[in-house]
């Protein structure tokens, strides 16, 4: 037992020591940046309490998202491409009835008008 902590502590240090970014040379970052820029980070649905689409911000390091459906099996996977950046400005506003609000029995996780933005760097 004691080895066995001595090992893991040993694996935690050398990770702190010399860490190796998870990012460098991964071409999902060249794939993710194009795709951000030719599609909008949003859906077709508001979030009800604001009005309008709202970006849940997770984790940078966070590369795919799964959605869910209700009754026949819709549970996918998709990969997370839009990111704020830095010089991130502020929403601009559409005309109301550019979005579709939440139905009154929504099938998929989808149509609450929440959607998933990786934080900055």
């Amino acid at each position: 037992m004691k080895k066995i902590l001595l090992i893991l502590g040993g694996l935690l240090l050398a990770g702190t020591l010399c860490p190796v970014s998870a990012d460098a040379g991964n071409p999902f970052n060249a794939w993710s940046a194009q795709h951000a820029n030719q599609r909008p980070w949003h859906g077709g649905y508001y979030y009800l309490p604001y009005g309008q689409p709202t970006a849940m911000v997770v984790p940078p390091n966070s590369y795919m998202r799964q959605t869910y459906a209700w009754g026949v099996s819709q549970n996918l996977m998709y990969p997370q491409t839009h990111q704020f950046g830095r010089s991130a400005t502020s929403p601009g506003a559409l005309p109301n009835g550019s979005f579709r609000a939440t139905p009154q029995w929504p099938s998929h996780t989808d149509q609450f008008g929440l959607y998933h933005v990786r934080g900055p760097w």
